[in-house]
């Protein structure tokens, strides 16, 4: 169950989650879009034309998951949009929350992708998998696993009256 602050209105606790979401989705937004823009040029490049097929095929990877990612942190936007001035703020901050998580999941899969394609060109391709995947642990861990351990009270720190002042299970 989910708790309030002291003498916080549903409406109140609705704001504040979305000021919240909003500030996350801004530092997301930059990354996805710089990354983004990197693959989108990568084409242009005079050396783009030498890749290998695996190449070729991570960098389409990359593309597309970077736009996925892109459409995931901008919907909330449109979607607050859509339901602006209608008093459903509670339902925009759950469902641009979903939003921003799925663009979370493919902004880590894109990263993976476009640092394995430059390792593969600088270091060669099982020494690039090998980083990769190592990188994919980390993204794992620091994006969702230690989210998820301090959000169950498991995680070191993660006790009530720790960090924000807010039980583990607070939304904010």
């Amino acid at each position: 169950m989910n708790a309030h602050r002291p003498g916080e209105t549903p409406a109140e606790r609705a704001d504040r989650n979305f000021v919240d979401l909003l500030q996350e989705l801004r530092v997301t937004q930059t990354g996805v879009q710089i990354l983004f823009a990197f693959l989108l040029t990568l084409p242009l490049q005079s050396r783009f034309e030498d890749l290998d097929r695996w190449e070729r095929n991570v960098w389409v990877a990359a593309l597309l998951l970077a736009a996925g990612a892109t459409v995931c942190l901008i919907a909330p936007v449109a979607y607050h949009r859509a339901l602006f001035g209608r008093r459903q703020k509670a339902q925009v901050v759950l469902v641009a929350s979903r939003f921003a998580i799925g663009g979370l999941f493919f902004l880590a899969l894109a990263i993976c992708c476009a640092v394995d394609l430059v390792l593969d060109l600088v270091l060669g391709r099982s020494t690039a998998l090998v980083i990769t995947g190592g990188l994919g642990v980390i993204l794992l861990a620091a994006w969702a696993l230690f989210p998820l351990l301090a959000r169950s009270g498991s995680a070191p720190g993660a006790q009530a009256g720790e960090g924000e002042g807010e039980s583990p299970h607070q939304d904010h």
